[in-house]
Parts: C-alpha cells; sequence; structure tokens
C-alpha cells in the first residue's frame, strides 16, 4: 500500500452538483482544489435521479399530453416503446459514464482524487482509492461536505433480504416489472408510480398516512395526481403500512407484502421511496466532534456551526435545508464565494452576486414534480402560513378557464393558487397544478424573491395566448376582493 500527501486550500468531499459547483467556484476565487469521489461524477442527479427519472417520465407526459390535442390523439394511442424510452433514459444518463464530467473539471482546473474520503481531524481527509492506496489531504483553508443523501429504509423484518428496489433500482431498471408495489407518496413516489404504470407495470401505491399524497405542498396538488393516477390504473391505497416484506426464492420470485391490518399482497417488485437519510456516516465526522450519521447544522454561508475554528462546510442535501439539486448548486454558488472571501480576508459582499444567502434558502425554494398533471411550488403553502401565523390572502384561479390553457389541451384541467402578504402587498407563496406548469415557475420565483409588489406585477404584462395570463387572471381577482384567508 502506498501513501501520499497533498495540500491545498480547499478539499471537496462529493462530485455530485453541488460538490461540483462548489470546488468550481472556490478555484474561480483562486484557491487550488481538490475533490473526491467514490462513485461517478455528477452524483445521485445525473445518474441515478433527476436525469434518468425525468427521461422516463418525459414520454409518459409527452403523450398524455398529445392525447388531449384533437387531430393528434388517434396517433398516440398505442403502448409506449419501452425498448426506446429506456435507450432515451440511457443517453440521458450518459451511459453511466463521466468522461465528460472529467473533462469538466479539468478545464476548471480541479483536481480529483477517486476514492472513498473520511475526516481525520482539523482540515485533515484521508482517501482510499480502489487500487489499495491511501491519500491523505490537507485543506489550508476550508472543507467542504457534499455527500449528499441515501435511501432512508424502514426497520423491517426481511427487509434486505427481500431486495427491495431504491430510486436507483427504478430509474436505472433494464425491465418493466408486471407488477410493482411503491412505498411512499412524495415525490419520488409519485414520478416513479407515474411512470412504471405507463410503461405496463400494475401499480400498487402504499401510502401511510391520511393526507394524501405531495404532503408537503397543497393538498389540491396531492388530490388531482391522486385523482390522475387513479384514471391511469394505479391502485392506490392511503392510510395503509408495511409490516413486513418477504422474497423467499430468488431473484425472480415474487415478494409477498404484509400490510396492515393482516392483508397481503405480492409484487414482482417493491420501490421504497420513503425518505433519505443524511450520507454521513461513514465520513468521519467523529474525528472533529461530530455525530456519524446526522445532518449538518450550517449558518448562512454553509459553515457548519458544531465546529470550532470555522474551517468545514456542509453543502447541498446533506444540510437538510432543502433537498433539491438546484439549491444544492445555488448554495454551493454562496459558499464557494464566502470561501474566496475569507481566504483573502475580505469583505462579504452585499450579496447580489450570492455572498450570502438571502431568500432563496427559505423564501423561496422552488420545486416541480414531474407527474401527470406537473405540480410546481415555490414559497409558501397555505399549511406552512397557518402553522406559522403568518398572514396571508390566498387566490386561486381554475387554469383551464385561461385561453392559453385551452390552446395548449382539449379539457385542460389545472389550478393556480398565489399566497399574497396583505401588509407588504408581495407574493409570498404560488402552487400551480396542470400541464405545462413547469415553465411558470420561474416567474413565481423572480416574483418571490424581488419582492414586487402586485401593484407593480400588474405591468408585467403576459402574452396571449399563453397559460401565463393566469397571472394576470390572479391579479384581477385579487384587485376585486376575490381571496380567502390562511
Amino acid at each position: 500500500m502506498d501513501s501520499t500527501s497533498r495540500a491545498y486550500d480547499v478539499v471537496v468531499l462529493g462530485a455530485g452538483p453541488a460538490g461540483e459547483n462548489l470546488a468550481e467556484r472556490t478555484r474561480a476565487a483562486g484557491l487550488s482544489t481538490v475533490i473526491v469521489e467514490n462513485e461517478l461524477l455528477g452524483g445521485e442527479c445525473s445518474f441515478w435521479a433527476c436525469e434518468p427519472s425525468k427521461a422516463l417520465l418525459r414520454p409518459v407526459v409527452a403523450r398524455a399530453d398529445a392525447r388531449r390535442v384533437p387531430g393528434l390523439r388517434a396517433a398516440v394511442e398505442g403502448p409506449l416503446d419501452v425498448p426506446a424510452v429506456f435507450a432515451y433514459r440511457d443517453k440521458m444518463s450518459a451511459y453511466w459514464h463521466d468522461e465528460d464530467q472529467v473533462d469538466w473539471l479539468n478545464s476548471v482546473s480541479v483536481d480529483l482524487v477517486r476514492g472513498h474520503g473520511r475526516l481525520d481531524g482539523p482540515k485533515q481527509v484521508v482517501v482510499e482509492t480502489p487500487d489499495g492506496d491511501t491519500v491523505r489531504l490537507t485543506a489550508r483553508q476550508a472543507v467542504g461536505v457534499c455527500t449528499g443523501t441515501v435511501t432512508a429504509f424502514p426497520d423491517l423484518p426481511g427487509l434486505a433480504q427481500a431486495r427491495p428496489w431504491t430510486n436507483r433500482d427504478a430509474t436505472a431498471a433494464r425491465h418493466v416489472p408486471d407488477r410493482l408495489a411503491v412505498v411512499g407518496g412524495g415525490v419520488v413516489a409519485v414520478e416513479m408510480a407515474t411512470a412504471f404504470q405507463a410503461l405496463g407495470s400494475r401499480v400498487t401505491m402504499l401510502v401511510r398516512g391520511s393526507k394524501g399524497l405531495l404532503n408537503r405542498m397543497e393538498p389540491f396538488a396531492g388530490e388531482m395526481v391522486a385523482e390522475s393516477l387513479r384514471a391511469a390504473g394505479v391502485d392506490l391505497r392511503f392510510d395503509t403500512s408495511v409490516t413486513g416484506v418477504v422474497r423467499e426464492n430468488g431473484d425472480d420470485s415474487p415478494v409477498r407484502v404484509t400490510l396492515s391490518g393482516g392483508e397481503t399482497l405480492e409484487a414482482d417488485e417493491i420501490l421504497f421511496a420513503t425518505g433519505r437519510a443524511p450520507h454521513t456516516a461513514d465520513i468521519g465526522l467523529e474525528t472533529v466532534g461530530l455525530t456519524p450519521g446526522d445532518w449538518l447544522a450550517v449558518d448562512d454561508s454553509y459553515r457548519v456551526t458544531d465546529v470550532a475554528d470555522g474551517w468545514l462546510y456542509a453543502v447541498g442535501d446533506v444540510n437538510h435545508r432543502a433537498l433539491m439539486t438546484h439549491q444544492g448548486k445555488y448554495q454551493a454558488r454562496i459558499a464557494g464565494a464566502v470561501i474566496g472571501a475569507r481566504a483573502k480576508s475580505e469583505p462579504l459582499d452585499d450579496g447580489r452576486w450570492g455572498a450570502h444567502a438571502s431568500t432563496a434558502d427559505s423564501a423561496a425554494v422552488p420545486q416541480v414534480v414531474f407527474s401527470e398533471p406537473e405540480v410546481t411550488s415555490v414559497g409558501l403553502t397555505t399549511q406552512e402560513a397557518e402553522r406559522t401565523g403568518r398572514r396571508v390572502d390566498v387566490v386561486d384561479h381554475e387554469i383551464g378557464k385561461v385561453a392559453g390553457a385551452l390552446q395548449y389541451a382539449e379539457g385542460y384541467r389545472g389550478r393556480a393558487r398565489v399566497l399574497i402578504d396583505p401588509d407588504l402587498q408581495t407574493v409570498v407563496g404560488v402552487t400551480f397544478v396542470g400541464p405545462g406548469t413547469q415553465e411558470l415557475l420561474y416567474s413565481a420565483t423572480v416574483a418571490i424573491t424581488s419582492e414586487v409588489r402586485v401593484d407593480r406585477l400588474w405591468h408585467a404584462v403576459p402574452a396571449f395566448p399563453t397559460i401565463s395570463e393566469v397571472w394576470l387572471r390572479v391579479l384581477e381577482s385579487y384587485r376585486d376582493g376575490r381571496v380567502g384567508k390562511a
């Protein structure tokens, strides 16, 4: 076994989107930077989450849209071409090769060490390489932990032996199971149920609670998605817990699932989409006084608050602020600028270009669920407003009444909800449900982040006939006093 030692200004653990962006930003600030990764550069998002899952869903949603267009409906009545869908998924996942990511790292002058990296005391990282060598990395300025999350499994007897699917197994699947059980009611559960039902599986969704699907979003969003899933043939069961899982005779045998109340069902595969846990159990947190397996608490510059001397940063999902790729990349841009400024003893700028966090990590977190119909949201929901005691005016509008929606699809069904602070007269929360609404989300994010008063938004004229004209209808309703309260 060979051992080497190297010193850099910044050492980054994890080369997913957050880690890559952090490394690029610290390097752009003039700091020598190395990134450590034991899997594929690009991480979960590129190879097992965002990219492959949306590639599986795109044909599903496109076909659903086409079925609502007169003159096109008959052309898309047949089943999806599963091999073609999988081939497209493979292409969008770069065939699970990361040469392009390596080339990009080289282009921004960031070094790479492949292997499993662990903290080994303040500003120290030890990497065990695939060849059995050991590389010790010393950070002169900062270490960034960008290791993301892993699937959180419930404590069930027989679960490991039953070889359940995680999101990785679902998005990288080489076959469509005849029967798929999906445990959970969140984003991953909804998206994979949508995809595999359309690809030919008979899907059963097992949702533990009674609050419906997507229960962190507006209730009507989950209700509309549930209605659509049932119409597509999904067997959707609420108030249903899994109490046992057994697969007795090898990989090809069915899974027998025991449910609360004693009922059993059989499936060919079972996907657990019941949440995420921080990927911090084996990265040496104990050597710097932290608890392995915990989320990492950070301040608004993403510096870990429980470590002395301010050299450790946690960026992306691992800090539990907002478990989404775009938010991790946003955090990385901020943290990179902060690390660069602190290394040079420069004052942080006023935030216009992201030297410290403002609203995007709390008040304006955008999210899209690529279901059918799509669900998009940013900012507060009515439940959050009620829970925090914040007074808001609630403006609802049926998107299907907008001319652009009628042009988009015959029988368009969708709903918009906008929350407005009655004192500040600014938008503080938006939810859109309906086909094509993902492209409305950025306008909502800008409205919230910019704190634009509604009397100014009135002068942002939406083009006719587009779905974005729903903004005008919402503002008209607000002007005319057609509002609810939360």
